[in-house]
């Protein structure tokens, strides 16, 4: 079955302000850092439920290089990408956003 990957703004904005910071620290860091996102997204698309299921209906895919996870709300033939956040910060910032 393919999936439609639906990413929700404040996920881009998460993935963006990740590169910029990675591009920071090392130049094309940050390019580095989207390729292995799109790795993971791919992972996604191929088999959401491979993924561990966080909270309620929410997954999680974590990201090999990068300490990221993706976590999505799969909903019929779509993917919902709600957050990509680093793996240290408050849960709740996802949290919050799949009670919506």
């Amino acid at each position: 079955m393919s999936y439609e990957l639906v990413i929700k703004p404040q996920a881009e904005e998460d993935a963006g302000e990740a590169a910029l910071w990675y591009n920071e620290q090392r130049e094309n860091l940050g390019i580095e850092f989207l390729e292995e996102l799109g790795e993971a997204l791919s992972r996604i698309n191929i088999n959401p439920f491979l993924f561990q299921t966080k909270y309620r209906n929410v997954h999680v895919a974590f990201c090999r290089r990068f300490p990221f996870g993706v976590y999505f709300i799969v909903e019929r033939n779509q993917v919902f990408i709600i957050a990509i956040l680093h793996t240290s910060r408050n849960p709740m910032i996802w949290k919050r956003r799949a009670s919506r």
